[in-house]
């Protein structure tokens, strides 16, 4: 008999019909460009020598909108100069990472309750990520 083990999911993607409404929801409108564009732009320093754009999924949970993260590789080399991280982390942890960086920087800038709701939201989630004490260690 095999037991297999499973990692608790924290979030689902975003199904297609769905994903124009994503970064609106989790961002707002007026924020809408400038984010999304920071959370590329943070991936671009986060990680140079493996990410160099292409297409993203966008993740929920419980209906409310959490992460983006990159599908171009399965796997990331994270080097903060911010808080100093070097380490590889999956696509996901690297979006997650990206992310959490995009609503504390735009938090600094700009008064918005969808940027401290979402930091929140993803932040509370992370507990049960399996990846947890990467990400972590990333953005701190």
């Amino acid at each position: 008999m095999t037991t297999e083990v499973t990692t608790p999911q924290i979030a689902t993607l975003v199904p297609e019909d769905r994903r124009e409404m994503f970064l609106p929801t989790l961002f707002g409108l007026p924020l809408l460009i400038v984010a999304e564009n920071a959370v590329y732009t943070f991936m671009e320093r986060l990680s140079p020598r493996d990410y160099g754009g292409g297409f993203w999924n966008f993740y929920e949970r419980d209906g409310k909108p959490l992460f983006l993260a990159p599908t171009s590789r399965p796997r990331f080399r994270i080097e903060s100069d911010i808080t100093e991280y070097r380490g590889e982390v999956s696509a996901e942890a690297a979006g997650i990472i990206a992310t959490l960086f995009t609503f504390s920087h735009l938090s600094f800038r700009y008064e918005s309750d969808l940027l401290a709701e979402g930091y929140d939201r993803l932040h509370a989630c992370l507990a049960g990520h399996p990846e947890a004490s990467e990400i972590f260690q990333a953005i701190d």
